[in-house]
C-alpha cells in the first residue's frame, strides 16, 4: 500500500506535463479549458497570496514595535518558564553557529532561563569541538549550555536532522528536566538550524503566547523563515529564488489553515516528550513531527503564527555554479517531503474518531501543495505555448485563437499583485551592506524578470526530480546544505 502511495505523486505530475502535450494534439479544446480552470486557480490563490502577506507584513512590524517583555510581566508565573533552544550542527563552519548562538545572548527574554543546547554528529567531530570551544565565551551566558553528539551507526535510523534533532532532545530533557529541576510544564523546546538567527524578542513574545494559552500543551510556534543573513552576497538568480520563498513563508503566518511548521519552530517539551520525539528513520522532519502529534493527540495540535522573522543562510558556496547546484539540491531535499504523504495518508485512515472534516482539510492542503510544486510551472508559463505548438491547426479556431489573449488577461493580475508582493518583500529585507555595490540596490526591484526561468530551475524542475525518484524508488540521502561563513 506504501509503495502505490509513493508512486501516485509522481504519476500525477508526469500525466498533467504530458497531457499538456498529447492532450494538446488530440483533444486541444479540453486541454484549453484545462489551462484557463488552472489560470482561474492561480488568480484566486495569488490575490489570497497578496492579502496574507499584506497582513503578516503589518503584524510583523507592530510586534516589532511591542516590547514584549513588557507583556510578559503580567503573568505571575513567568519566571517558571525555561527555554531549550536545539541549534542542529552538521558540517557547518564555527563562524555560522557561533553567529546564531551570539545573536541569543542578545533575547530580551532573561538569558539564564534559557538553555543552549548544540546538536552535533559523532560522523562530523569538528562539529563537537567548534562547540565545546564556545563554552566559555558564549556559553557560560546562559542558564545551561550543553553539547551532545549524536552517535554514528546507530540501528534503524537515517542520517539527517531529524534523528540529531531527536537524541538531543532527550539528552536535553535527562540533563535539565530530571537531573536539574526544571518543570517540563514550563519548558518549550525550538528546532534550531545552526545558520538560523532569531530575532531578539523571539523569546519573549514566545513566551507570552505560551503563558497566554490554555492549549499550550497542543501547539507548534512557527516564526517567519526569512533568508536574508546572506541575500545581498548571493547570485542575482537565487536572491529572486530566496525572495519568492521569504514572500510565501511571511505570507503562511496569516493563513492558519495552511500552517504547519518549517524549518525553525517551537513546541513544549511536554507534548514531545509525550508524542515520543521527533523520528529517527525519516529526512523531512518538519511536517513529520506536525502530523505525528496532530494524529498522537486527537486531532488537536495547531501551529500558532509568531509574527517575528527567523533570518537564515541561503544557499550559498564558492562559485555561481556551485550555489546554483547547492540552491537545486536544498529545493529537491524541501520536495522531497512529498515522500511523507505516504504515511500522512496511513494516519490519515486508521485515526477514525478524529474529526473527518479537521483532518481532511490538513492533508488536503499538504497534498495541494506537494502535488502542485512541479506542475504550476508547466502550466501557467509555458501551457499555452505548448498546447499551440504541438497543434497548429487549433490557432485557427476561435478558442485557439483566443486562447493566449485569454490567459494573459488573467495572469495580468497576477502580475499586479507580483508587484506589490515584491515591494512588501524588499521592505522586509535588510539594508545593503557596505561591502556589496550599490547596483545591487538598484537592480533589485527588475530581478524579478528572471522569474519565469528560476521558478523553472529553482521549483519546477526540483520538486518533478523528487516526484519522479520516489515513483522510481530511488530514495534521495540527505544531504546538508552548504554554508559560507
Amino acid at each position: 500500500m506504501k509503495r502505490l502511495l509513493e508512486i501516485i505523486p509522481g504519476l500525477i505530475s508526469w500525466n498533467i506535463i504530458l497531457f499538456l502535450f498529447w492532450g494538446g494534439y488530440f483533444f486541444p479544446d479540453l486541454a484549453a479549458y484545462f489551462i484557463l480552470l488552472f489560470d482561474v486557480f492561480w488568480v484566486y490563490k495569488g490575490l489570497s497570496l497578496l492579502v496574507a502577506t499584506l497582513l503578516s507584513h503589518f503584524r510583523i512590524q507592530a510586534a516589532t514595535n511591542l516590547d514584549w517583555m513588557k507583556e510578559v510581566a503580567g503573568f505571575g508565573d513567568w519566571k517558571k518558564v525555561r527555554h531549550i533552544i536545539l541549534v542542529l550542527v552538521a558540517n557547518e563552519p564555527l563562524e555560522v553557529y557561533e553567529k546564531t548562538i551570539e545573536a541569543l545572548t542578545h533575547q530580551t527574554f532573561p538569558l539564564k532561563q534559557i538553555a543552549v543546547v548544540v546538536a552535533t554528529e559523532e560522523r562530523l567531530p569538528k562539529g563537537a569541538i567548534g562547540a565545546e570551544s564556545l563554552r566559555k565565551t558564549l556559553g557560560k551566558k546562559f542558564g545551561a549550555y550543553i553539547v551532545t553528539i549524536h552517535p554514528k551507526g546507530i540501528v534503524g535510523e537515517l542520517i539527517g536532522k531529524s534523528s540529531n534533532e531527536a537524541w538531543a532532545a532527550k539528552r536535553a530533557k535527562e540533563s535539565l528536566i530530571d537531573k536539574k529541576g526544571w518543570d517540563i510544564r514550563y519548558t518549550t523546546i525550538t528546532s534550531n538550524d545552526a545558520d538560523a538567527i532569531l530575532h531578539s524578542q523571539y523569546l519573549a513574545y514566545l513566551t507570552f503566547k505560551f503563558l497566554d494559552d490554555p492549549h499550550r500543551y497542543l501547539k507548534f510556534w512557527q516564526p517567519a523563515i526569512v533568508f536574508y543573513n546572506n541575500i545581498w552576497r548571493i547570485p542575482m538568480p537565487s536572491r529572486v529564488v530566496n525572495a519568492l520563498s521569504n514572500i510565501w513563508q511571511i505570507s503562511i503566518l496569516s493563513r492558519k489553515d495552511r500552517l504547519v511548521n518549517f524549518s525553525n519552530y517551537t513546541a513544549s517539551l511536554r507534548m514531545i516528550h509525550d508524542i515520543g520525539y521527533w523520528d529517527t528513520d525519516v529526512i523531512p522532519e518538519d511536517y513529520r513531527i506536525f502530523f505525528k502529534a496532530f494524529f498522537a493527540l486527537d486531532g488537536k495540535v495547531e501551529v500558532e503564527p509568531i509574527f517575528l522573522p527567523s533570518s537564515a543562510d541561503a544557499a550559498e558556496s564558492s562559485s555561481i555554479w556551485k550555489t546554483f547546484y547547492n540552491d537545486y539540491q536544498q529545493k529537491k531535499r524541501w520536495a522531497w517531503g512529498v515522500s511523507d504523504l505516504p504515511l500522512f495518508i496511513m494516519m490519515f485512515v486508521s485515526k477514525p474518531h478524529i474529526s473527518f472534516v479537521n483532518k481532511l482539510l490538513r492533508i488536503i492542503r499538504v497534498i495541494e501543495d506537494h502535488i502542485l510544486w512541479p506542475i504550476n510551472w508547466f502550466m501557467i508559463t509555458a501551457g499555452v505555448f505548448i498546447v499551440t505548438l504541438v497543434n497548429p491547426v487549433f490557432q485557427r479556431t476561435s478558442l485557439g485563437y483566443a486562447l493566449p489573449k485569454i490567459s494573459s488577461g488573467l495572469l495580468s493580475i497576477l502580475l499586479f499583485a507580483l508587484i506589490i508582493l515584491v515591494f512588501v518583500e524588499l521592505r522586509q529585507r535588510p539594508p545593503r551592506p557596505k561591502d556589496q555595490p550599490r547596483w545591487k540596490s538598484w537592480s533589485a526591484p527588475f530581478e524579478f524578470i528572471l522569474m519565469p526561468v528560476v521558478a523553472f530551475f529553482f521549483g519546477a524542475l526540483p520538486g518533478l526530480d523528487a516526484h519522479t525518484r520516489l515513483m522510481l524508488g530511488k530514495y534521495i540521502e540527505y544531504r546538508v546544505t552548504e554554508k559560507i561563513s
